[in-house]
């Protein structure tokens, strides 16, 4: 009974191209896929083969592709008694988002490298399960734009997005809509002053108190970046104003979001701290299936706390709501000098307060201009991690 009321749900939507198919959201991603009894078309990694070779034999897509020409060639020897295609680069990125057969989109990739083909894909008319929140950083009016245009969907996978958008489906008119709020676990370095900061390491920074993430977003949470990327999604996702999104850091990550309304009715979406429910939720929309994560017990959950985010500690989250109210190309900036900052931090090149410090400087140095277009947001990307890179050099 429960196979078959999920495959009846999903009978419209039986396959799935996965963008990043070996990352922490990947791998859930796939676990999702696998209780619904959904298929999969196509998977990509940036070049993790042996795993990327695990998920193709269990999965059997069409398509496999790794971003790095070299693991793709690898990939090709490995998987070459299966029937499975092989391609590499951002042509190959774009070939596994527009499939024919594919029905939805699972963006995971790390990066704005997810934005090429999250356009190619809408113009598919796709459905877009958007994990990947740089691509509406970046080029939220064109995505949006190009959504509108050609009738295509965007679901939100990130918990607190999907918090949200499930929490206005009892919304009749927007103009009910007062206050978008965004909760935030705080990271590792809650309550810990600059001083401290200075003295974390890599090491620190990846152990995040609730969840389990790729290294980027991990240290993102600890930079609180994370929720200033996330702050200007909520804009473009929902069109709203900066002064219509708020964050609250919520330690215990029951409570993925709130919406407060005109009449100051707050509506919260709860559960416990898995990624596999906004998933699953993304793929089956606007059906709810059973699930295929454990239920939050509310008898045994800890107290629900809310504090106030230290803007003057943790500068990442400061300069990211400095940016969403700039037009223009200062949002593409700050994301990719925070993707050139952080890669530099993974490989103990900078300090951990010196992310903030590179992406300063980066928003100080690049000249403004519009990024209306896929030309304009890739330049001021390349310009971005530029001025970072000759800052450290």
């Amino acid at each position: 009974m429960f196979r078959g009321a999920l495959r009846k749900v999903c009978d419209s939507m039986r396959k799935i191209s996965l963008l990043g198919a070996t990352g922490s959201i990947g791998r859930q991603s796939l676990d999702v896929i696998a209780a619904c009894g959904m298929s999969v078309a196509a998977i990509t990694a940036n070049k993790s083969v042996a795993r990327l070779e695990e998920q193709t034999r269990q999965f059997h897509p069409s398509l496999a592709v790794c971003m790095d020409e070299a693991a793709a060639a690898d990939l090709r020897v490995r998987i070459a008694d299966t029937n499975t295609r092989v391609a590499s680069g951002i042509e190959g990125l774009v070939e596994a988002a527009t499939l024919p057969e594919a029905d939805c989109v699972i963006t995971a990739v790390v990066g704005n490298v997810g934005l090429r083909p999250t356009l190619a894909a809408l113009r598919e008319k796709k459905r877009i399960a958007l994990a990947n929140k740089e691509t509406l950083v970046c080029g939220g009016e064109l995505v949006m734009r190009t959504a509108r245009e050609y009738g295509a969907e965007i679901i939100p996978v990130d918990s607190e997005h999907s918090a949200l958008f499930q929490c206005l489906q009892g919304s009749h008119d927007h103009g009910e809509l007062k206050r978008l709020i965004l909760t935030c676990s705080g990271g590792p370095f809650f309550g810990q002053n600059r001083e401290e900061l200075a003295g974390y390491t890599k090491a620190d920074a990846l152990k995040h108190p609730t969840w389990k993430m790729g290294a980027k977003i991990t240290v993102d949470c600890a930079t609180l970046m994370n929720k200033g990327l996330e702050f200007i999604e909520a804009m473009r996702l929902y069109s709203v104003s900066p002064d219509q999104v708020d964050i609250a850091i919520h330690r215990q990550s029951i409570v993925h979001s709130l919406v407060e309304f005109q009449d100051n009715a707050i509506l919260a979406q709860l559960g416990v701290p898995d990624m596999r429910l906004s998933i699953e939720y993304a793929l089956t929309y606007p059906a709810r299936c059973p699930a295929v994560v454990e239920p939050l017990d509310l008898f045994s959950c800890p107290p629900l706390e809310f504090h106030r985010p230290d803007y003057e500690t943790f500068t990442c989250l400061k300069l990211a709501l400095q940016c969403a109210r700039r037009p223009g190309t200062p949002r593409v900036v700050l994301n990719g000098a925070n993707e050139a900052a952080v890669g530099l931090f993974l490989e103990d090149k900078i300090r951990f307060l010196e992310i903030g410090e590179l992406v300063q400087y980066a928003l100080e140095t690049v000249p403004e201009g519009p990024a209306d277009t896929l030309e304009q947001i890739m330049e001021a990307d390349r310009a971005a991690r530029e001025a970072v890179y000759s800052r450290t050099r």
